[in-house]
């Protein structure tokens, strides 16, 4: 469930120093952006910042990119940057944070520049005439294979077993493979070492849900 509209939301965002207002400009220049030549990873679909937050404080050697669609669920994320600012005296210059639509996400990064995709409990859009919104759909794949390093990964996560079966059997036909795979994240001992959980995990998980997870490459 979406938040419900803030006003305002859109001009905070504006002028947050911690989001990259035209990405566009940036392709192929991310890493000039950081000042390093760190591996690039991004989060599509970043919700309010979570688990992305918690992967740039752990890893500082990696550069970190939050894109989230909603301006709404965004602002908390800049909320949230910014009490981190304030609580340690620092932020986490590791991390930057985009709104945008992530059909677009073939103008914003050039071919070869992203080095780890990570989509956590996407909108499983559940109308057959939607399914090329679908995060994991081979639409979505291809845009990611013309961006993603030569060893590059995807990591998929969610509780909705309709969506993981879907998004299995998009690999095949767009010429992906598998890597690891688990339908219940928080029992398998590999795959859980070191999970960060979402918002969305924490509460469906206890609730009791399974999580389901795999990890792709070309």
């Amino acid at each position: 469930m979406r938040l419900r509209n803030v006003t305002g939301s859109r001009e905070v965002i504006a002028e947050s120093r911690f989001v990259v207002q035209e990405p566009s400009e940036y392709k192929g220049k991310w890493r000039e952006t950081f000042g390093n030549d760190r591996p690039l990873h991004i989060e599509i679909g970043m919700g309010k910042g979570r688990f992305m937050m918690e992967l740039a404080a752990k890893n500082p050697e990696i550069n970190y990119i939050g894109i989230e669609k909603y301006s709404t669920v965004l602002l908390r994320a800049v909320q949230k940057m910014e009490e981190i600012e304030k609580l340690e005296k620092q932020g986490l210059a590791n991390l930057k944070l985009i709104r945008m639509d992530a059909e677009d996400i073939v103008n914003i990064f050039s071919a070869g520049e992203v080095d780890r995709i990570y989509l956590n409990f996407s909108d499983p859009w559940p109308k057959d005439r939607h399914a090329k919104r679908r995060l994991p759909s081979r639409q979505f794949l291809e845009r990611y294979d013309k961006i993603l390093s030569k060893n590059g990964r995807i990591e998929f996560k969610t509780d909705n077993e309709g969506l993981f079966d879907f998004a299995l059997g998009e690999l095949e036909p767009a010429g992906w493979r598998i890597e690891a795979v688990t339908r219940d994240l928080h029992n398998d001992a590999r795959l859980c070492e070191g999970n960060i959980m979402t918002e969305y995990e924490e509460r469906f998980s206890s609730m009791g849900n399974p999580i389901f997870k795999y990890i792709i490459y070309r």
